[in-house]
């Protein structure tokens, strides 16, 4: 999955089109991020066995929204953007080691 946690991403589709946020969470087996102010649902809590813990009531939270339905956001244009790998052999120590950085395809900038 190219989104990583603390990504600013774009909702591309859906009813929060065009809404920014911080990436909270990443569910890799559903294929699925959690945005910050973004797909907010109200949940309905019942008040918790012990005094004082959980008092119940309406909880407005988000919820998880599909990867392919936001973009990352470039950080020198801010606008959508598509990511690309650029792989790079360093030479370490007389080792060389294969670094990956993930770099924006609007700008060409590293993210």
């Amino acid at each position: 999955m190219k989104i990583k946690k603390n990504d600013l991403v774009q909702v591309i589709a859906g009813k929060d089109k065009g809404l920014q946020g911080r990436v909270i969470a990443v569910h890799t087996e559903t294929d699925r991020v959690l945005v910050e102010g973004v797909n907010r649902i109200t949940k309905h809590t019942r008040a918790g066995g012990q005094r004082g813990v959980n008092t119940g009531g309406i909880q407005v939270q988000e919820a998880p929204i599909h990867v392919s339905n936001v973009m990352v956001v470039d950080p020198e244009t801010k606008k959508p953007t598509r990511i690309k790998t650029r792989v790079e052999t360093v030479d370490r120590d007389g080792r060389e080691k294969t670094v990956r950085t993930r770099v924006a395809v609007r700008s060409g900038k590293d993210l």
